[in-house]
């Protein structure tokens, strides 16, 4: 995929009708509508597809994956409460389109990535467009211990159960938010740490993501 970092009025004008459509499908979180305004989602895109690139939809980023639509990104991302200075673990870097949204927020990020063309170019491309979280090639089913514990965890792909791994990289007061289902559908998924032991879950609305592959998923 060829990318061109090249930000035109166009391209602005179609960020600010991609929130105003994010608004009036329920998003409310201004912050959260603020980062999409600001991040440049045709940067992920072949020039041949700009067109594409602020429509509502999801779109092939190749190796299988997709660049999730904008409405499921916003509703991800309103779920898990990002304030300035949080440390959020992401599963499932894809495009970095997410990615970037998070460090808008202002989170310290760190993203996992089991395709390597994908993790490759992500890791070349953020940083041109002035995003550094931390990148991390693997199995992101497992998360990454080693830099455990996370305010946030949040996973962009569609997991069978919610990996019991996941939850012990999490804070007491932590939050994660993860797809939960079948090959076909699943339904979004919040579970608050409450203590060492203690956790509650909340099933919302039903989503369909491409599917969480690893040792504690399909």
């Amino acid at each position: 995929m060829a990318y061109k970092l090249i930000d035109n009025y166009r391209e602005q004008g179609a960020r600010k009708k991609l929130v105003a459509l994010l608004k009036e499908r329920g998003i409310a979180d201004e912050k959260v509508l603020a980062a999409i305004g600001k991040v440049p989602r045709h940067y992920f895109f072949d020039e041949t597809f700009w067109n594409q690139a602020y429509k509502d939809i999801a779109f092939p980023i190749g190796e299988g994956q997709t660049i999730s639509q904008p409405y499921t990104v916003a509703y991800q991302t309103e779920l898990l409460h990002v304030r300035k200075g949080n440390k959020v673990l992401e599963i499932g870097t894809g495009s970095g389109y997410q990615t970037c949204i998070l460090v808008e927020l202002g989170a310290k990020v760190y993203t996992i990535e089991r395709q390597e063309k994908l993790y490759e170019r992500t890791k070349e491309v953020l940083p041109k467009m002035g995003y550094q979280p931390e990148f991390f090639l693997g199995d992101g089913s497992l998360g990454i211990p080693e830099h455990a514990p996370y305010d946030q965890i949040l996973v962009t792909a569609g997991a069978p159960v919610v990996p019991e791994v996941l939850l012990k990289q999490l804070k007491i007061g932590g939050i994660l938010v993860i797809p939960v289902g079948d090959s076909n559908e699943q339904k979004m998924v919040t579970v608050l740490r409450v203590s060492e032991t203690e956790y509650e879950k909340i099933v919302l609305d039903t989503f369909r993501f491409v599917p969480l592959v690893g040792d504690q998923a399909w």
